[in-house]
């Protein structure tokens, strides 16, 4: 940090298994990626290059190579599991998973049906490859899940090999945990919390109410997904209470 300022809230260290920041990436240029990890690398823990926008993305190499040389790991986004999978391709998701040398997967089923214990399976078997991510939630913003339902899904997922567990919540933060207004559902996260432990979750949250709310709640070292690029800098001032949303919430600390 540039200063002192005294009596702020501890924030774990990278690498962080807990307070984690994960940033989606949706397109940056390389450009962009340098700029980004100049100013945001030290916050970010982990980046997911969103959906399956790795099928488009020019210069995917050097981007990911950008980003292993900053020490940052990087994932593609679940739907590009999805995609393989509905089209009977988990092999070759592996195999691409080889080829870009990547560490980390996101294993979902946000946008097709996967029978539970056969995700299970998908989880297992690329926790022998790779570090998985696994995510909780559909897309579709008419599926609601009752709390025991989200409990039972993350437990087996972590039994079955996540290394942590996504709350879904899409990149515009109104599915999922949230209503379509974006306001979380409180009962449901509170429920959850009863159960599944918090450092084993990554609560998307991309919008600032979102993320006030559950530094809020749990503290500033909740871990976070699905923050834009230019958000970094001011989540971790709503992390160490130096800004307005929660600068008395740590006072007392």
């Amino acid at each position: 940090m540039n200063y002192t300022i005294n009596h702020l809230p501890e924030r774990t260290s990278k690498p962080r298994d807990k307070g984690i920041t994960m940033v989606m990436d949706k397109g940056l240029s390389l450009r962009q990626v340098e700029d980004f990890i100049e100013v945001g690398g030290p916050y970010t823990d982990i980046v997911k290059l969103g959906w399956a926008t790795s099928y488009v993305t020019p210069n995917l190499d050097q981007k990911l190579k950008l980003y292993r040389e900053a020490g940052i790991p990087v994932y593609f986004g679940g739907t590009l599991f999805e995609a393989f999978i509905v089209r009977n391709q988990f092999d070759d998701y592996r195999r691409l998973l080889d080829k870009y040398k990547l560490e980390h997967a996101e294993v979902s089923d946000g946008s097709i049906t996967i029978e539970h214990d056969i995700k299970c399976n998908y989880i297992s078997e690329l926790a022998k490859q790779v570090t998985v991510i696994s995510e909780v939630g559909s897309k579709d913003v008419q599926k609601i899940f009752a709390p025991y339902k989200w409990i039972k899904l993350m437990s087996a997922e972590l039994e079955a090999g996540s290394w942590k567990v996504i709350a879904e919540a899409r990149e515009s933060g109104n599915v999922g945990i949230y209503r379509d207004s974006g306001e979380v559902r409180q009962g449901l996260v509170d429920e959850i919390l009863t159960q599944i432990p918090e450092e084993a979750i990554i609560w998307e949250a991309p919008q600032k109410a979102q993320q006030v709310w559950f530094i809020k709640l749990i503290g500033a070292n909740v871990s976070l997904g699905n923050i834009a690029p230019a958000d970094i800098i001011p989540l971790e001032t709503l992390r160490l209470g130096i800004r307005s949303d929660t600068f008395d919430h740590f006072l007392e600390m």
